[in-house]
């Protein structure tokens, strides 16, 4: 493991320590949400100031992990704003009690730190080698992934943001444009984003242990932060969302199957 890749580590966890001073004293422990893809943006920038690698490759590598990062801190950063913490970290707050506020240092955000940096990896091992000292065909997939991706997450989000703002869809399931073909188009395109990453990482030698990025972001999507939690809180709003979810694939994008009438 490089130096670069450990100061990364420390650079990150520091940023976490001083977000949660900030959540002490706004007693809201949702601001970490705001800060996850600056995160990546700081990463992405420090391995590159800092390494020797290919210039062309680190620059698309730096490129795609900024856009990402930005889009998505800004989204959930307008989202946010005006609102209470979020209700997740409401409820750990309750259950808890009064010892939460020092907890969440190790609970919340060292963890999310940690694992910050493992899904970083392919960010910073892409850009660590010389070689080859030319784009190859997998930064041209990797590319053409990420694309994709960014587009299924960039317009999902746009979507439902639309549809949540029309007063007359409360209470209703969005179903339509990219949430007819997955329920979570968002949550595929962050995946998917991060295995083209990986892929263009892949193009340099000793690279293809990266693989735990891709795997680590696509487990929490699916069984932890993201479908799973998302759609137990979803059922409990009515039959509707049952009726989408026997319809509508819930990850990868297919064709709507069955529907009750």
């Amino acid at each position: 493991m490089s130096e670069i890749m450990l100061g990364n580590l420390v650079w990150v966890l520091l940023m976490m320590l001083t977000l949660w001073v900030v959540s002490v004293r706004w007693k809201d422990v949702s601001i970490v949400d705001i800060f996850w893809g600056l995160g990546f943006v700081l990463v992405a920038w420090q391995t590159c100031l800092l390494s020797d690698g290919f210039a062309p490759r680190q620059f698309l590598i730096v490129a795609l992990t900024t856009l990402w990062g930005l889009r998505l801190s800004f989204y959930l950063f307008k989202r946010k704003l005006g609102k209470p913490e979020d209700p997740r970290y409401a409820a750990m707050r309750k259950e808890r009690g009064e010892g939460f506020w020092w907890m969440s240092l190790f609970t919340v955000f060292l963890l999310q730190g940690v694992i910050l940096w493992v899904i970083s990896l392919t960010v910073q091992v892409g850009q660590l080698s010389p070689a080859p000292d030319r784009m190859t065909a997998l930064d041209r997939i990797g590319f053409l992934l990420w694309l994709v991706g960014f587009v299924f997450e960039a317009v999902g989000d746009a979507q439902m943001a639309r549809f949540k703002a029309d007063p007359a869809n409360r209470g209703k399931v969005m179903r339509e444009g990219l949430w007819a073909f997955t329920r979570h188009p968002n949550y595929f395109g962050e995946s998917l984003m991060w295995w083209g990453i990986y892929a263009i990482a892949l193009s340099t030698p000793g690279s293809a242990w990266t693989i735990l990025s891709p795997l680590l972001i696509t487990f929490l999507l699916l069984k932890v932060s993201g479908v799973t939690m998302l759609e137990e809180a979803m059922l409990e709003k009515g039959p509707e969302y049952r009726d989408y979810m026997e319809s509508t694939s819930a990850f990868f994008p297919w064709f709507p199957h069955r529907r009750r009438r």
